[in-house]
């Protein structure tokens, strides 16, 4: 089995895994400067935070102002966040064929957020957390093999 592809930072081999990558994605209607505008944005739907966090200036800015806990969260976030990340990340890798082939490009190795950052979408830095990001890109990357582009 091959090793897994580790990524966290945009300038890695790998970072257009990131969902702070520059790739646009068109979604709900609209165009998100990047995956992680969309999925911050979602937190707040239906309220004007969720604008205000798509117009936010970098990716960085929107995932601060999705953390915000000043503004008020979404009832159900625990329970649709999961699926609002895949749908973010689907558009993402279907939306650009550069990146899309990068991912099929993968093969069947397994993708890992590493960061000692994150232990829900990423790895915890030790392998001790759940890495739903990486488990998202694979599954994702399976739908896309399905699935002519276009």
């Amino acid at each position: 089995m091959a090793d897994p592809i580790r990524f966290y930072s945009v300038s890695d081999e790998f970072g257009c895994f990131s969902n702070f990558s520059p790739h646009p994605i068109w979604l709900k209607k609209k165009t998100w400067p990047t995956s992680e505008h969309y999925f911050q944005a979602q937190k707040f739907a239906g309220t004007p935070d969720e604008e205000e966090v798509r117009k936010a200036r970098s990716p960085m800015i929107a995932a601060r102002m999705g953390r915000d806990r000043k503004r008020p969260l979404r009832k159900d976030w625990e329970s649709v966040k999961d699926a609002i990340m895949r749908a973010a990340v689907v558009a993402k890798f279907a939306q650009h064929a550069d990146i899309r082939a990068i991912l099929l490009e993968t093969g069947d190795a397994g993708i890992v957020e590493h960061t000692e950052n994150d232990d829900y979408w990423g790895d915890g830095g030790d392998g001790s957390g759940k890495n739903r990001l990486g488990q998202i890109l694979m599954s994702a990357r399976e739908e896309l093999r399905r699935s002519p582009p276009g």
